[in-house]
């Protein structure tokens, strides 16, 4: 039979049990007044009563905590696989106005984003998110298509959008050897005196290869094929149908808009048939003003580092070239301008399109610049409009 200071002991065990966690694992034993008090340490002449409480005070609580570890594992996992099951092609395909984002991605503004590029009102990298760059977009539709043109995807909008192509948003891909063979550049310094130690400035992977191709941000396409393997010629992929169509025929000037950071491409009768987001100089190195004329489409450029230019972050006097590649500096394609040392180019960077400035040229995404390059000829006319936005971080070029 347990002794008295046994039987104190059960209670307070009892009563301890039902406190947090953290104080439950402090248990001190009852002792008579004349015997020193161990925390959480089991004499040899404890009574029975007393050890057994304490352990199944213990299994108790071990138990408890499995269990809500338990739970949490199962809550994430189900979270995780509602949520990849709700932006598969049917979700995306099959969205509607009013339709509820999903953790962040919204189906509905990803299938607008795919529709914007299609009609060539960039939104730059399609991410599913509506940002800066995705409500340029929309004002731009809205203003060519005589709407109230507030930048906000409104029903009416979503209406004049899905009618410009009916087509399914999310299609089927299948890798080819081109697509997972390289060269890649897996590794590629920050600093441009050091890029210029490389042969070539490729691709980092075929992830990077891939979700350029298809005007995607690499988190975006990961999600949306989960454990596949993007090195696997064969694998099939889901991914945005992005096809333009011809670019086009008639194109009288292109307007660079420096306050707005949009290209803008009007045809003779001055309607806007295309318009991307840009990176336009800076406060420190501003755009040009005026205007200026195209003289040349270098495709696959090397970039030509003119110490005149003092970068920050440059040290050497001395000239030097960066190799060519999409990863250059200027990207996949350089339209050189009238105006020397000043042209419009792509980026290594798609996701800092309309975010940043630069060191005074006109910068979009890769395939924004190689889609101009196809309008464009020698002689088009470049107007320069608006003052430099204020403020951020300077970037080559």
């Amino acid at each position: 039979m347990p002794t008295r200071a046994g039987l104190r002991f059960m209670r307070r065990s009892s009563f301890e049990c039902r406190r947090s966690p953290a104080r439950r694992s402090r248990i001190a034993f009852a002792q008579p007044a004349s015997t020193a008090i161990f925390v959480g340490q089991m004499e040899p002449d404890r009574p029975r009563g007393v050890i057994e409480a304490a352990s199944r005070c213990n299994a108790w609580s071990k138990l408890m905590v499995r269990l809500v570890l338990l739970a949490l594992v199962l809550f994430a996992f189900a979270a995780g696989a509602t949520e990849a099951a709700k932006l598969d092609a049917a979700a995306v395909n099959n969205a509607q106005f009013g339709d509820a984002a999903t953790n962040g991605v919204d189906a509905t503004a990803l299938k607008a984003q795919i529709l914007l590029d299609r009609a060539r009102f960039s939104p730059g990298l399609i991410d599913g998110h509506q940002a800066e760059n995705f409500t340029k977009a929309v004002r731009a539709f809205q203003a060519a298509n005589a709407l109230p043109a507030d930048g906000k995807l409104n029903r009416e909008t979503w209406d004049k959008l899905v009618a410009t192509s009916p087509g399914p948003v999310l299609v089927n891909y299948e890798l080819t050897r081109k697509d997972v063979r390289g060269p890649f550049t897996k590794r590629i310094p920050a600093g441009m005196e050091r890029m210029a130690r490389l042969r070539r400035l490729g691709y980092r992977s075929s992830l990077e290869r891939i979700a350029e191709h298809f005007h995607i941000s690499e988190q975006l396409l990961r999600r949306l094929n989960p454990g596949i393997s993007f090195r696997r010629t064969g694998a099939k992929l889901l991914v945005p149908a992005i096809a333009r169509g011809d670019p086009p025929a008639a194109v009288a000037n292109v307007e660079v808009d420096k306050a707005a950071r949009e290209v803008r491409v009007l045809d003779n009768s001055g309607k806007v048939v295309s318009v991307y987001p840009a990176s336009i100089g800076s406060e420190e190195k501003p755009a040009p003003s005026g205007e200026a004329q195209v003289t040349r489409v270098v495709h696959n450029p090397t970039y030509h580092y003119d110490p005149n230019f003092a970068f920050k972050g440059v040290k050497t006097k001395r000239p030097f070239t960066i190799a060519a590649g999409p990863n250059n500096p200027v990207g996949s394609v350089w339209i050189d301008l009238s105006i020397e040392s000043y042209g419009i180019h792509g980026t290594p960077e798609p996701g800092k399109i309309g975010k940043t400035f630069s060191h005074g040229c006109i910068r979009l995404t890769n395939w924004d610049a190689e889609d101009l390059a196809l309008e464009v000829h020698k002689g088009t006319r470049v107007v320069f409009t608006g003052e430099t936005a204020e403020s951020a971080n300077d970037q080559p070029g």
